[in-house]
């Protein structure tokens, strides 16, 4: 007995529907499921690897692969043999903000590391943004797959969440962190193009830096930050460390020319 196919989940579904091939053409229609679309978005669309895209819509990295054929082939076909495209139908449920890889789209759900921040913050309020993995400052800002956001007021922080990148990166990042209303960075290494990405969304960095997320935050409060304005980041293997051999006090210190690839100009 075959086993039942498991029920793929989409972001949402497509605004388009229809697409007509232009000249002679045949009259005849493909069909392009729902679920075949959205791995079509996920991974030609957003760039997303396999692996990403399956975490998203909950199902094997196996399945997407073979979704993703299945998808191409039909669209080649359409493209090449003059066919109508159609999308509708297939095995699948709407996001609905309740997974722990959630869309952050089209649901409202924020505790469980959303692509977006639901709420906007207050007009009197300052957000702050730190490179995270497991507490720390993350080293490398164009590889950082979540951060960590600080909402202040009053010089205190009144709420603090965790949000994932789902695999965007690099110059990708300036505009997720302006889209939520990020006022200023704190980070490792990052490099020139990133820093320039920053500086045109408007929002302060405050790069070189390493040790806890939090306490870079309660110092930078406090004025007490020591950070590198000059850092750089040239290295993009994987495990590499920014920043350098300096201490700078408990939990987090910045500058120095160390091993990582990072270097004073």
């Amino acid at each position: 007995m075959a086993r039942p196919q498991r029920c793929r989940r989409i972001c949402q579904e497509p605004e388009y529907i229809r697409f007509s091939a232009g000249g002679i053409g045949n009259d005849v229609e493909i069909t392009l499921s729902v679920d075949e679309y959205e791995v079509i978005r996920l991974v030609d669309y957003e760039k997303r690897t396999h692996e990403q895209c399956a975490k998203q819509m909950d199902i094997s990295r196996t399945t997407v692969t073979e979704i993703y054929e299945t998808a191409r082939q039909k669209i080649a076909d359409c493209i090449i043999n003059g066919k109508d495209l159609v999308i509708g139908g297939g095995n699948y449920r709407l996001c609905d903000g309740t997974a722990t890889h959630c869309c952050g789209k089209s649901c409202n759900n924020t505790t469980q590391n959303p692509t977006n921040i639901a709420e906007p913050k207050g007009e009197s309020m300052m957000r702050i943004a730190v490179t995270y993995e497991n507490g720390m400052i993350f080293q490398h800002f164009g590889h950082t797959s979540q951060f960590k956001v600080y909402d202040i007021e009053d010089g205190a922080i009144v709420k603090e969440f965790v949000v994932d990148t789902m695999g965007q990166g690099h110059g990708a990042l300036a505009g997720f962190l302006f889209n939520n209303d990020v006022d200023a960075l704190i980070c490792g290494g990052i490099g020139g193009g990133a820093q320039n990405a920053l500086r045109q969304a408007g929002i302060k960095l405050f790069g070189g830096c390493r040790g806890l997320a939090d306490d870079a935050v309660k110092a930078l409060l406090a004025g007490e930050l020591q950070f590198n304005p000059n850092v750089r980041c040239g290295h993009h293997g994987e495990g590499h460390t920014c920043g350098g051999h300096h201490d700078h006090g408990e939990g987090h210190s910045c500058g120095g020319h160390g091993n990582g690839g990072c270097h004073h100009e």
